[in-house]
């Protein structure tokens, strides 16, 4: 009899021991402690599911277990009056469910079945709860779900870095981190060589000038010096308030190195101000972020702004690379990387045009110069071709014609000057060198009313990026006062908004019912894949692209989008915060893929093989993908598609 005991305790032991391992492969379980892991594997029971067997569905009212799938698959259903049975997820070995339904203590909204012959641990309400007060990681999972997947992504991704460029500050790193001494002040009386005397003594380019608050009112740079000392005239015995950059731009010390980073390229400075509770406590400069971070955007991008030449911008365009894969490799986000590229992207047409001027002569019109698509969205990468317009008024059709044949020999100046640069030649010819793209703000509002009016399944792939429009170089109030037209007639038209929604629908994300990603051949490829691009973000830019139209929201962005679209209640926050992780994640891995590209000489491709990717980013790339499904699903719904 004890012999019996014995083996059936070593059999339970091996058992238990076995779960382990396997459940040790997956997150959030492969980030708990042993002993917390141990309580749930011995709490679990096996449960056996024959194919198409219901495992918890709506009717059978408040969820009372917690599952993890072992072995086989299992599939959400959901009944819809207008579409039918949809399928709305797929979950395989290591994932579990139903996470939100136990947490909110209420009834799946979606029918589990059994894909397959499936086993299932099954854990109690009572031993979850247990184990959600036991175990951190497991409480921030359930919690977070895919955003805490994420944020071990983004760890493996930092400890990379520091094995590779060693301990340095990332862009996330809070400039009250970065200032590392006390700013060098006085006040607006000091005269200018007392001030520069101690700028001289502490060995520092600016002096913050204060008010009794200790409230920055101005600012002087050697930048300021130079124009001072240029001047013969000037007095350095006069008040320094004299010569000061007056109302400085400044930052809260929580803020981070990638907003300092941005604001000094965006607004053309060196220093930042670092201001709390209305009082001075510190200063960044240019200096401390290349020192501190390696990343030298700032430098960059105002060496492409004063480039003499477009030969010169050429050359610069490689550093531009060089900066991204620096990025990378210090764990910045696709969204900051996605900004950085469109910011020096911007600065870049904005040289070229103005070397363009240079040389064909002034025109004599104002015009603005316009950006679709990804560059208008503020989304691109390296990888970007031209989509661009002018924009100019007119009183009338004769004028405008007049305008146009004076700008045209200048826009095709300018796009090759682009095309020379890296922006490849449209092959759509979406440029403003196109008569048909060179307009008046009359013209081009009854385009947009033409494209809105006149809808039709194949016209609006061919339109619908120029929804994304913004202004680069040039005035912004007419772009403007365009796209609050565009808006008002959109928020009008339903049928228009049920074309769009059709389109949104178009590609379908490669995630299929009977196998984890659907996969295709492209070309001459051997492997099956997925694009990234097409079949990845772009259900979640055309989807955000419809509802922001439809429901006035003035953002190009399609994060932004979502944010604003989430604040007026038009998508549920805890939707709009997956739609966005997931986006994130896809957009992240379309450029590590960029960047694998870059270092072994192929050319750009948006198509993946999952099986290249670890357990985790696969895992997630599914996940990710199954949030476009639903986006579109909610799209299908909303407009009885």
């Amino acid at each position: 009899m004890d012999a019996f005991d014995q083996a059936g305790k070593t059999a339970v032991l091996q058992n238990i021991h076995g779960t382990m391992q396997f459940l040790q492969r997956f997150p959030p379980f492969n980030q708990m402690e042993n002993a917390h892991l141990a309580y749930l594997v011995e709490q679990c029971q096996l449960r056996f599911y024959a194919s198409g067997e219901s495992i918890i569905k709506p009717a059978d009212g408040p969820v009372e277990h917690f599952y993890i799938v072992k072995q086989g698959r299992v599939v959400g259903e959901r009944n819809h009056a207008a579409t039918g049975t949809e399928t709305t997820f797929e979950i395989t070995g290591g994932e579990c469910f139903p996470l939100a339904a136990l947490l909110g203590e209420r009834a799946t909204r979606t029918e589990h079945l059994a894909a397959e012959d499936t086993f299932c641990l099954q854990l109690n309400k009572a031993a979850f709860i247990r184990l959600f007060a036991l175990s951190e990681v497991f409480r921030d999972f359930a919690l977070r779900g895919v955003s805490s997947l994420l944020d071990q992504v983004n760890q493996q991704v930092q400890r990379r870095a520091v094995e590779t460029l060693g301990n340095q500050y990332s862009l996330n790193t809070r400039l009250g981190e970065l200032a590392m001494r006390h700013p060098v002040t006085c006040v607006p009386d000091t005269p200018v060589r007392e001030a520069v005397r101690l700028m001289h003594e502490q060995q520092v380019g600016s002096i913050v000038i204060v008010d009794e608050q200790r409230a920055p009112v101005g600012i002087f740079t050697l930048r300021d010096l130079r124009q001072v000392v240029a001047d013969a005239s000037a007095d350095f015995a006069a008040p320094i308030a004299a010569h000061m950059t007056a109302a400085p731009f400044y930052l809260s010390p929580q803020a981070s190195a990638f907003d300092a980073a941005i604001a000094m390229t965006e607004r053309h400075i060196a220093h930042v101000c670092l201001v709390q509770d209305q009082r001075l406590c510190g200063v960044v400069s240019e200096r401390d972020l290349f020192s501190l971070q390696r990343v030298d955007l700032v430098h960059l991008a105002r060496t492409i702004r004063h480039a003499a030449r477009v030969e010169n911008l050429v050359s610069l365009r490689g550093e531009i690379g060089q900066l991204v894969e620096r990025m990378l490799a210090h764990g910045a986000s696709s969204t900051q990387i996605t900004h950085i590229i469109t910011l020096l992207n911007d600065h870049t047409v904005c040289r070229v045009i103005e070397l363009a001027i240079q040389d064909k002569g002034d025109p004599g019109v104002p015009f603005s110069w316009l950006c679709f698509g990804s560059e208008g969205r503020r989304e691109q990468t390296l990888h970007t071709d031209q989509d661009n317009g002018i924009l100019f008024e007119a009183r009338d059709a004769a004028q405008a014609a007049e305008i146009r044949a004076r700008l045209l020999p200048l826009a095709q100046h300018i796009n090759q000057g682009l095309a020379q640069c890296g922006f490849t030649l449209c092959k759509g010819n979406i440029m403003a060198g196109n008569p048909e793209l060179c307009l008046s703000r009359a013209e081009w509002a009854r385009r947009f009313a033409a494209f809105i009016r006149e809808a039709t399944p194949e016209n609006l792939l061919a339109s619908s990026i120029y929804f994304d429009l913004r202004v680069v170089w040039g005035d912004e109030q007419a772009c403007e006062q365009l796209r609050q037209g565009i808006l008002d007639q959109v928020a009008d038209n339903r049928l228009f908004q049920r074309m769009m929604a059709a389109n949104a629908l178009r590609q379908r994300p490669p995630v299929g019912r009977f196998r984890e990603f659907v996969l295709t051949r492209s070309g001459n490829d051997k492997a099956a894949t997925l694009d990234l691009k097409v079949q990845g973000l772009t259900p979640f830019v055309d989807g955000a692209r419809l509802l922001a139209l439809a429901n006035g929201v003035h953002a190009n962005n399609t994060l932004e989008r979502l944010r604003q679209l989430v604040g007026k209640e038009v998508i549920d926050p805890l939707d709009g915060g997956a739609y966005e992780e997931a986006y994130h994640f896809i957009q992240q891995t379309r450029m590590q893929q960029h960047q694998l590209q870059t270092r072994q000489n192929l050319p750009y491709s948006n198509r993946v093989d999952p099986d290249s990717l670890n357990d985790l980013d696969r895992r997630i790339l599914r996940e990710s993908l199954r949030q476009a499904q639903r986006l579109q699903s909610s799209l299908a719904l909303r407009y009885q598609l």
